[in-house]
């Protein structure tokens, strides 16, 4: 079994503090999360390159890990498709306990080390795909399980972890470590090493994507228009970028039903 060594809270007495102190208090502990980012940027940057390579060669990118560390995973390959319009299979999420777990807690599935390279096996997995482990704590078993076998299968494998040297970080290829310190309640990762992870995901996946051509300028050109605010804004896109008016923008929009593609018309003309 792998023991936690988990860092008391540097505050006290947490249930006779006012709400002010406790929200000011819990602000101070998160000003310090973008700083460990910070030092993560080198480990990050190389697992980014490597992540890159593998997309283009057909590769897909897998987030594996159980409670928040999963359901976070989770969000952020869900966010992918409509952020850059990309399939809904190059971005996928996998959380211990299944789909059930990403609403509630189920009872010690993170404690499977077989289970994560039997959901990832569910989806085929081939020589270019990514396998990332996210973990605040570095030890869950079922992200230990799931790279072992990866790398086991020579597929590239990384992970997202808040401890130096943890089990997962000396399993993964690509280790991120951002070390954020003892948390405002004592092991509750969903605070610092939560909003940690968030950094990072947000900074791994909106690189690659724009590496991988998913971005012009500042612009998300790919993004599905799925609702009227979306809409407005693509409208806008086409407008910022061919200085046509608004309605020649918004019939060459619903005509191609993509940004770029309206965008790219217009410089054919």
């Amino acid at each position: 079994m792998v023991r936690v060594t988990e860092k008391e809270s540097n505050y006290q007495d947490l249930d006779k503090m006012s709400v002010n102190e406790l929200l000011t208090n819990m602000n101070n502990e998160d000003k310090t999360v973008p700083l460990a980012v910070e030092k993560a940027i080198p480990q990050l940057e190389a697992l980014v390159n490597v992540t890159v390579d593998k997309m283009k060669e057909g590769g897909r990118l897998f987030y594996i890990g159980a409670g928040t560390s999963g359901r976070l995973g989770i969000l952020d390959a869900s966010e992918c498709p409509p952020t850059f319009g990309v399939p809904f299979d190059w971005v996928i999420g996998l959380i211990a306990g299944g789909d059930t777990a990403i609403r509630k807690a189920v009872e010690f599935a993170e404690d499977d080390m077989e289970q994560a390279w039997k959901d990832l096996q569910e989806f085929g997995m081939n020589k270019n795909d990514v396998v990332i482990g996210i973990a605040a704590s570095g030890t869950t078993p079922y992200v230990i399980g799931g790279l072992k076998r990866a790398n086991e299968e020579g597929l590239v494998t990384g992970c997202i972890v808040c401890n130096n040297g943890s089990p997962i970080a000396n399993v993964a290829q690509y280790p991120v470590e951002v070390v954020v310190g003892p948390e405002f309640v004592t092991g509750s990762t969903r605070l610092k090493s939560g909003t940690a992870q968030k950094l990072i995901l947000n900074m791994l996946s909106t690189s690659v994507m724009i590496q991988l051509g998913r971005v012009k300028g500042n612009k998300m050109v790919d993004m599905q228009l799925s609702n009227v605010k979306l809409v407005a804004r693509g409208v806008r896109m086409v407008m910022d970028e061919t200085g046509v008016d608004e309605e020649t923008a918004t019939t060459l929009l619903e005509q191609y039903g993509n940004v770029r593609k309206a965008i790219e018309s217009t410089q054919k003309i």
